[in-house]
Parts: structure tokens; sequence; C-alpha cells
């Protein structure tokens, strides 16, 4: 594990949700070759971890507090951040502590600009409920062409956030992003689709990844970068008779993960 407290205070951090993305979905593309630039930044693929949570809101709250996935084999496995409290088990070395309600606030007390760019429902800031996780951040943005029912959503939300990245190049950043292209519906994503399959989410990751260049090149040029790539939970597909998630199936709790440190110009 990286020692964080090497880390943060020094580098830029990138946090992406691949909003929905299933584990075995995302190794098998990886594995036939089909994502290359993600591909480009885990050679080895993902990795298997458990979520904290069954749906969007659940696994963010989880994430913001310091509960990132978990790896799925048995055993205490240390996290990247923790809040300051008594008995965590988890809380090791390489743990960065923040004695504050969540991590986001942490950055910013750090003096990093945070910045939410928001997919699914859960970010909309429509109504209450939507305004309380892009709230902890000191800027947070949602469109319409952010929002799942837009086919280029990914293309928009990497182009806004290039911009935010262009401006007040001497602060650190700590961006965060929710993808929504995987999430329900996904069919457009494979012409003709009648309906959301394995298929289309295996087309929609292929989507994702011929977007993301752009964000990676930019964030590559202001300096060393950590990197958080992960789903927040998976979905059924008719599996045992299950469709959809907020419930207690493998492949929902099943999602991939990768974190590293891109440094600074290590991208062409």
């Amino acid at each position: 594990m990286t020692n964080m407290n090497e880390i943060v205070g020094k580098a830029n951090f990138l946090f992406i949700t691949f909003d929905t993305l299933r584990y075995d979905v995302a190794q098998a593309e990886h594995a036939a070759g089909r994502l290359p630039f993600l591909a480009s930044l885990l050679p080895a693929g993902w990795e298997e971890r458990h979520a904290p949570g069954s749906f969007t809101y659940a696994s963010h709250c989880a994430f913001f507090a310091g509960f990132l996935p978990t790896p799925a084999r048995p055993g205490l496995h240390e996290r990247l951040f923790s809040l300051q409290f008594a008995g965590s088990e988890t809380t090791g070395e390489n743990s960065y502590a923040f004695d504050t309600p969540d991590i986001v606030a942490g950055f910013a007390g750090l003096g990093y600009r945070t910045m939410c760019i928001g997919g699914v429902g859960f970010f909309k800031k429509q109504n209450p409920l939507s305004c309380v996780l892009p709230g902890l951040f000191q800027e947070s943005y949602w469109q319409p062409e952010f929002g799942v029912t837009d086919p280029d959503s990914t293309r928009h939300q990497v182009e806004f956030a290039v911009q935010l990245l262009q401006q007040k190049l001497e602060q650190k950043v700590f961006l965060f992003m929710n993808l929504s292209a995987l999430h329900q519906p996904n069919c457009h994503y494979l012409p003709g689709s009648a309906g959301d399959t394995l298929t289309s989410h295996a087309a929609a990751l292929r989507y994702i990844d011929s977007q993301l260049p752009p964000l990676f090149q930019t964030l590559n040029q202001r300096g060393d970068t950590f990197v958080i790539l992960s789903s927040d939970h998976g979905t059924t597909y008719g599996e045992d008779g299950y469709t959809g998630h907020r419930l207690g199936h493998e492949k929902v709790w099943t999602i991939p993960y990768a974190d590293f440190l891109l440094p600074q110009g290590s991208l062409p």
C-alpha cells in the first residue's frame, strides 16, 4: 500500500466512480483488449473489491468517510484515508487520518480546491437529497448533459473538468467525478438494442474509455496526481431472477477498483 502521508498535500487527487460498473464486465473487457486507455493505466487489470453499499448514495457516503471498497480477500485491510476515531482497526501507519467529518473537508483544510462533477441523480442538486453529496465540496457541478439520459455524458463531463483544471493552476485539486454512462439506461451504446443488457453495459464502459484521455492529459500537466478509479456498486441483469441493484447479490457487491500515482509528464 502507498504511504498516503507522503502523497497528501503534495499531489493532486482524481477520484472517479464508474457508477454501476460490474467487476466481471470490467475485467473481461480489459482482458479482451477493448479498453486501450484504461489498460495503459492498469496493465495488470482491475482489483476485485467489495462495495461498502449496494447503491450510489450509500457507497458514496462511505467513500467520503474514508471507507473505500474493501479488498475481496480475508483479513484487515489498511485504508488510504480515515477519519480520526477511537478503535478503528483499519487505520494504519500508511493511512492519512483527517480530523474532519469527511475526507473532502480534510482536503479543503489542507488548501486543496475540492470539486465535484456529478452524474447520476444523487448529484443533480434538484432536491434536498441530491444536494447532500455535492454539498461536501467547495465547488459542485451538474448539468442535464452529465446525466444518465445523454449518450455523450462522459464527453461532456470530461470537457467540463478540463475547463476547470485549466484554472488556478497553482492550487492543488481534489477532483471527484461520478460518471453516469454505465447506469441504466445504457442500451443507447449498443445500436439496435431494445433494452439494457450485459452487452450494452460493456459497450458503455468502452465508450467511457474512449473519452478519458483529455482528462488525464490535462491533470498530468499540472503535477503528480494520485488516482482512484472505482465502481460504487454493480447491478444485475436477470441473474438468479434479480434485476437492478440495492439488493444483496454477488454481482452488486463485487466491483472493480484501482489506485496509483501518476507522475507529472508520464503521459504522451
